[in-house]
């Protein structure tokens, strides 16, 4: 049983499901107690109740599952991630699975390269595959009957992965080296190829010999042409169609809104207010005037226009 990974003394959880048939399970488990030695304990788990169970975190050595002979046990990823939940660190999981030997059609069975993938992300590490053979005769039975398969593209993949040699949470001091700082009070010492690359010379700084540009020749006749004054003018008030004037207006439209407020001269609902205050309605606005022609432009002052 050293395939199995056992040893005396260790604490082993066997997994078994509905496909395991009753007399191998027991055939099994008596021989991971003969492996493990009476003082130690062998736990049996259906893989419905495991993540219900009441085991704590970090509680055995080895987990077995779907080993049962015969059996054809699918592992979902709760499932996997309650097996990483209760293995020891650096404790080991032996699992069979039924898998597609390339692409299958069934969302419930992996396929032999995901396998190993949901083994990784449920936090096993190491993981590998040990073994892979076609189904036998009772094997494919029992995928009929409880997976409810009826083809015949499905292998048997034997898995094994390891805990890390930490639990989840726990924290380590790092050991950090720093250089010692010299004593001497010097310079530091500095590297001459180094020290060579960012030194400049007299020869470095004579330019002579290099050709300067003329910046003119830069300069197209697009570059030279006079601009349009009117392109360069801010657009006014006015030309953004605005009708209220900036607070620092200086287009002439506070000017001209000023001056169309004090001539206003509003109209007559009637027609008589040219004939005087014996004509006129008690809220028109040449009230207390006197009489004017008709067609004469008459100027209100602000006093009118507010009583109006």
């Amino acid at each position: 049983m050293a395939e199995w990974r056992i040893s005396m003394g260790q604490r082993v959880v066997v997994v078994w499901d509905r496909s395991a048939r009753v007399e191998a399970l027991k055939d099994l488990v008596n021989k991971i107690q003969m492996l493990v030695g009476a003082g130690s304990r062998v736990s049996v788990e259906n893989i419905d109740q495991l993540s219900s169970s009441s085991h704590t975190e970090s509680s055995f050595d080895v987990v077995l599952s779907g080993m049962v002979p015969g059996s054809t046990t699918l592992h979902s990823a709760e499932v996997l991630a309650e097996i990483a939940r209760i293995l020891k660190p650096g404790g080991c999981v032996l699992l069979k699975e039924p898998v597609f030997a390339e692409t299958g059609n069934n969302n419930r069975i992996k396929t032999a390269a995901k396998l190993p993938t949901a083994l990784m992300l449920s936090g096993l590490v190491e993981v590998k595959e040990l073994q892979k053979e076609p189904l036998t005769s009772e094997e494919a039975q029992s995928v009929q009957e409880h997976l409810g398969y009826q083809g015949n593209d499905l292998v048997i993949v034997q898995m094994e992965g390891k805990k890390p040699n930490f639990e989840v949470g726990s924290s380590s001091q790092l050991k950090l080296s720093f250089a010692k700082k010299s004593t001497s009070g010097g310079k530091p010492t500095v590297d001459p190829s180094t020290a060579k690359l960012w030194t400049l010379s007299a020869n470095d700084m004579n330019d002579e010999g290099m050709d300067l540009l003329d910046s003119d020749d830069l300069l197209d006749s697009e570059d030279l042409k006079k601009p349009d004054p009117a392109s360069l003018k801010a657009p006014s008030c006015k030309e953004l169609g605005k009708k209220k004037a900036c607070k620092n207006c200086t287009c002439g439209l506070a000017e001209e809104l000023e001056q169309e407020k004090k001539s206003f001269q509003p109209k007559s609902a009637c027609g008589n207010c040219y004939l005087g205050d014996a004509f006129r309605c008690a809220s028109c606005p040449y009230m207390g005037m006197p009489a004017f022609k008709p067609g004469e432009k008459i100027l209100l002052n602000e006093d009118h226009l507010h009583d109006a």
